[in-house]
């Protein structure tokens, strides 16, 4: 075999002598800055890693390369509908960033580096999805992206892939479960102020008992707001009319009722 890859090459260097100077445009490739070549001879990988950026050469007949794109690629994960643990439907997709670390081994070590990956983060989103709870899918998505960041890193690490960064998007809920949440929640808003409302209202009787014992305490006070009061509705500017009635007189025909009652009952 050595001696027959060792004629190939001969023969490749004397063609490209013999079309000299026409062969100097199909040996001389270039790659961008952003972009490696892998180059194959016969078949074999060549020594060396991969070639570029700029120019380099290849022999006629007997070379083959592979150019692989280093910058950062995204892509949409479809939605996957998975079962969470808590077995609930959810509806989630997410977008994926990822670039080419090694690409000797992205062009050696799998087929199509990119579909690959690809239908990995499908798998990985579904499966992270069965390990967390409804709340957890919902309210701790930064948690579920660093798990499925981690798990693509470690899988497609031997593909020369570096998966920079995963994001949920979107998370759906069957128009049920939308509606039982929505009704639980405005049923727990409700509680709430029924609870909010009845605290008020023991501390607003407290105060009052507060107030009357003062009241109770000094005649003169329930006299100066009783004319507080009729302040207040006089500044209002309406058509009530206000007939003061001295509250000692109330209080005497109230007495006199209660004693005429008592005399009756003897």
């Amino acid at each position: 075999m050595a001696c027959v890859e060792f004629a190939a090459t001969l023969g490749s260097v004397l063609l490209m002598i013999v079309t000299f100077p026409l062969s100097l445009f199909w040996s001389f490739k270039v790659v961008q800055e952003y972009e490696r070549a892998v180059i194959f001879r016969l078949g074999r990988l060549r020594t060396g890693g991969a070639r570029g950026p700029g120019i380099f050469f290849v022999l006629p007949c007997i070379d083959s390369y592979c150019k692989v794109d280093l910058r950062t690629v995204s892509f949409d994960v479809p939605p996957q509908e998975a079962l969470t643990k808590d077995s609930v439907t959810v509806t989630v997709d997410a977008v994926v960033y990822y670039r080419i670390r090694d690409p000797l081994n992205a062009v050696v070590k799998v087929t199509n580096y990119s579909n690959s990956t690809r239908l990995l983060a499908m798998t990985t989103l579904r499966n992270i999805l069965g390990t967390r709870n409804l709340a957890e899918v919902l309210s701790d998505r930064e948690a579920i992206s660093h798990a499925m960041q981690t798990s693509l890193d470690v899988a497609t690490d031997p593909w020369g892939v570096k998966v920079e960064r995963v994001e949920i998007k979107d998370v759906s809920l069957p128009q049920q479960l939308q509606r039982a949440m929505a009704a639980e929640a405005e049923a727990s808003r409700e509680a709430r102020a029924k609870v909010i409302a009845a605290e008020g209202e023991m501390k607003a009787s407290r105060a009052l008992k507060e107030a009357a014992d003062v009241l109770h305490q000094s005649p003169a006070a329930i006299q100066l707001r009783y004319l507080q009061t009729l302040n207040n509705i006089s500044a209002e500017k309406n058509s009530t009319i206000v007939f003061p009635l001295p509250i000692d007189l109330v209080s005497y025909f109230v007495n006199l009722k209660g004693g005429s009652e008592a005399s009756h009952v003897i």
